[in-house]
């Protein structure tokens, strides 16, 4: 009579546990459906509100409570959200707990144009915005003339400014001129900066950083009409 091997007979029972299990998980599983849609924003920005992400969700996919959780396309959810103006990029999964989760990162502006009857938000790429019907974002207005300029250059300094945490506080306008001259105004003083054409950028800014610092010790900055910028060696003021 042949030995009873009972380690090869634990390992059986274990294999055969492991396979009810699992068989047992995934059949609840394919019944169970997702309970609630979790949704939560990267940013501060309110381009978009939770109502309007939890409509995308119903439009495409019907009641959150309709979908089974082992039938969700998380990559079909994703590409359907992504394609909304207002979102730059959204991550979707599923919890254990039976919820979709959403995190948003919403697209950020860096200026709003005016081109004549036109009104939009540039993003940080460079790319057109729509404007938002719940938020307007606090960024410089551009107007003038803006086919007097290369696109790829008014686009890198208007990042420059919303990456300056000073700049992106006082320059709260930009007209660009027939000749493709950028003048600014400040939040703070009613004079205007004749900044020129977009060269030597960093340069420039640091002449009127430098120039404000020194200028706001006394009373005169209230008197000054234009700042002019456009020469790197020194900055040039006229009074009222």
């Amino acid at each position: 009579m042949k030995k009873i091997r009972w380690n090869d007979v634990r390992l059986v029972l274990i294999f055969g546990a492991v396979i009810f299990l699992y068989s047992f998980t995934s059949k609840r599983n394919e019944n169970r459906k997702l309970k609630e849609a979790d949704i939560e924003f990267a940013e501060a920005e309110d381009f978009i509100t939770h109502e309007k992400v939890n409509n995308l969700l119903i439009q495409n996919f019907g009641t959150i409570q309709s979908i089974q959780k082992d039938k969700l396309d998380l990559n079909s959810v994703e590409k359907s959200l992504d394609k909304n103006p207002m979102i730059d990029k959204a991550e979707v999964y599923a919890t254990v707990d039976g919820k979709l989760k959403a995190i948003i990162s919403q697209r950020k502006p860096v200026a709003r144009i005016f081109h004549g009857e036109k009104s939009f938000y540039i993003d940080y790429r460079g790319d057109e915005m729509p404007l938002s019907e719940t938020y307007t974002a606090r960024v410089p207005i551009v107007t003038g003339e803006i086919d007097s300029v290369e696109k790829d250059k008014l686009h890198k300094l208007l990042n420059y400014i919303n990456d300056d945490g000073f700049l992106h506080k006082n320059i709260i306008g930009i007209e660009v001129t027939p000749t493709g001259s950028f003048n600014m105004k400040s939040r703070n003083y009613n004079y205007e900066i004749q900044f020129g054409k977009p060269i030597n950028v960093e340069k420039k800014f640091n002449n009127y950083k430098a120039f404000l610092q020194n200028a706001a010790k006394d009373t005169l900055v209230e008197q000054y009409k234009t700042i002019n910028l456009k020469f790197t060696q020194q900055v040039v003021c006229t009074k009222k």
